[in-house]
């Protein structure tokens, strides 16, 4: 019976340990919220179509010059937009990729 009791307590005290590194890491950035909240969204298309979307122009470089004309177009079309339009934008691709992903490409080397 005291063998049940103490491994119960062990298990406890583990259990305890590891929910305090967690807290620890969020408190210190160091735990990748990207990944907690991908193992909560099972499956989303929301990063394949962001993906879709920025590497379509680069693909229609390559289909002579209608392909360049829309993509030409489209980015003088962007620089029009309103900046609140590009926030929004940013904030939907940072959301997609994780804000994580987006700091790989923002810091300079």
């Amino acid at each position: 019976m005291g063998g049940i009791a103490t491994s119960y307590l062990d298990g406890k005290v583990q259990v305890q340990k590891v929910n305090a590194e967690i807290k620890k890491k969020q408190l210190t950035g160091e735990l990748d919220l990207d990944l907690m909240s991908v193992s909560k969204e099972d499956s989303t298309y929301k990063d394949e179509f962001v993906t879709l979307v920025f590497v379509a122009p680069f693909i229609l470089c390559f289909c002579g010059d209608w392909g360049r004309t829309i993509v030409s177009e489209g980015f003088q079309a962007i620089q029009q937009a309103p900046d609140w339009y590009k926030y929004i934008v940013s904030a939907v691709v940072a959301s997609a990729i994780g804000m994580r992903g987006v700091s790989k490409f923002m810091v300079k080397k």
